[in-house]
């Protein structure tokens, strides 16, 4: 697994953020069975940073906690079954990793919605990196049942890490 993460602000958060990444998702990619070596890219930016590529790629003037572009198009949410067909597409020819997608997440945000929830810094940043996971394996919530799926999912992998509201 290789995954790189950015940090594009000057505000730091109190934890390891790699250890973080790394656990999130061999955790998720464990969860999901995923049968490849996977590589995902994470930038941390501000509320500014984050407001500007919602506008620019989501046609939303606000900020907002996660944003995730994914580099697969799965048949179903985590099917791997067919991407092998799409090797050059999906995967890195160097590594051979299934190339995921990239996660954003508003460092503001998780500051802002820990304090909101009343849970730590830590369990919101774990929170908002599974989320961003699972959008790149092909989840969504746009309707109520597969936003009940993805938060059954997301509980499950934070408890497998240890990690409680």
């Amino acid at each position: 697994m290789t995954f790189c993460v950015e940090n594009e602000t000057e505000k730091e958060l109190p934890f390891d953020v790699e250890e973080i990444a790394e656990n999130v998702i061999k955790e998720t990619l464990k969860y999901e069975k995923c049968p490849y070596e996977a590589t995902v890219d994470v930038i941390l930016t501000d509320n500014d940073g984050i407001h500007a590529m919602n506008h620019e790629f989501r046609g939303i003037d606000n900020p907002t906690d996660v944003l995730s572009f994914p580099n697969v198009d799965y048949a179903a949410p985590a099917d791997f079954s067919e991407i092998e067909h799409r090797a050059e597409d999906y995967f890195d020819p160097e590594s051979g990793e299934l190339c995921l997608g990239d996660i954003v997440i508003s460092i503001d945000k998780v500051y802002e919605q820990a304090e909101e929830y009343g849970h730590s810094l830590k369990r919101e940043m774990c929170f908002l990196f599974t989320h961003g996971l699972l959008h790149l394996l092909g989840y969504d919530h746009i309707e109520k049942d597969d936003e009940e799926k993805m938060l059954r999912i997301q509980k499950s992998i934070l408890e497998a890490l240890g990690i409680g509201r």
